[in-house]
């Protein structure tokens, strides 16, 4: 492997440019000791309650822990969840340039209730309809703004519409044309829109409902992960499955696994964020595949030690991999 310590301090001279969907975050946590005499409900004693960038904006925090540049872009609606989303941009020294606001869209909100680190119930507040087409001329305005800057492109799909078909098609071209790495996280509406990107990460559940599949055997998901990856010409089709590590498919025959390093696992939320922002880091600063997705599962396992969605240092990451040795 190239040097860990290069690897890891090449990353502040890194520019990303994020797409995709904004959240708002917000953690309910108390304790429940009783249950309620008007419905067989717990009763949460609030402790506390805070609000954290979700979506793409905790993807663009995860590349900003790790020094490098970030151009996030999205949009928020014109609400009281849009007022915190900006204040917390400013507060974590996150531009808001290519943030578009929308007056007839609520901002994504997603409420989480836990008791006893576990989380109870989520309420989620959203509009999935696809944004105008006024609105994505908009953003891809902004995109072919500040696309000539950047070293990648993320796309951090989460189907709450603002990547449409269309929208998907034409950043992509953007971005081939000016031969910048593309790597996406996917969800289950425009799966198969996503032709020609460096790097196509689903997870193996998002895969098996994407293929209408559930797989039998491990050669089964090996046949179709081959296939998908010829369809949709990736460079890279990268599988996440939790415990059992990261699955890469490429143009040569053989698959390869990095397996998961192993840790308590505390909270999954935010894991996937993790991995597409190394993984897409790590590519940009000249590694193959394999090193990048080995770096990206050091940081995916560190994720999941901590509660809620959460990022990762290039100082953890090392400390993992001397704990693995």
């Amino acid at each position: 492997m190239k040097n860990l310590d290069a690897i890891l301090e090449s990353f502040p001279q890194k520019r990303i440019l994020v797409l995709g969907d904004i959240m708002l975050d917000h953690y309910i946590w108390g304790q429940v000791e009783r249950i309620s005499p008007e419905a067989p409900v717990p009763v949460l004693d609030v402790q506390k309650e805070e609000y954290r960038l979700g979506g793409a904006a905790n993807v663009a925090l995860n590349l900003q822990a790790l020094n490098a540049e970030v151009i996030l872009c999205g949009v928020i609606g014109k609400d009281e969840a849009g007022k915190r989303i900006l204040h917390l941009l400013k507060q974590h020294r996150l531009s808001e340039q290519a943030i578009l606001d929308i007056s007839d869209r609520p901002t994504t909100r997603k409420t989480r209730i836990g008791a006893e680190n576990q989380q109870i119930a989520r309420i989620d507040r959203e509009n999935r309809f696809d944004i105008s087409a006024q609105a994505q001329k908009q953003i891809l305005k902004l995109v072919k703004e500040f696309l000539p800057a950047a070293d990648a492109v993320i796309l951090e799909d989460y189907n709450k519409g603002l990547l449409t078909a269309n929208l998907i098609t034409d950043i992509i071209q953007a971005a081939k044309e000016q031969k910048k790495l593309i790597t996406v996280d996917p969800k289950q509406r425009n799966f198969f829109q996503y032709k020609g990107v460096t790097v196509f990460k689903p997870n193996y559940r998002e895969l098996q409902q994407n293929l209408g599949v559930i797989f039998s055997d491990e050669a089964e998901f090996v046949k179709y992960a081959k296939q998908l990856r010829k369809k949709l010409a990736c460079r890279y089709l990268v599988v996440t499955r939790g415990e059992d590590g990261l699955y890469i498919f490429s143009s040569q025959d053989k698959m390869q696994r990095i397996p998961a390093f192993t840790r308590e696992v505390y909270d999954v939320s935010g894991a996937g964020d993790t991995v597409i922002s190394v993984l897409t880091l790590a590519l940009c600063s000249g590694c193959d595949i394999s090193t990048a997705a080995e770096i990206a599962n050091h940081a995916a396992g560190i994720v999941c030690g901590k509660k809620g969605t959460a990022s990762v240092t290039a100082e953890e990451i090392r400390i993992s991999y001397r704990e693995q040795r």
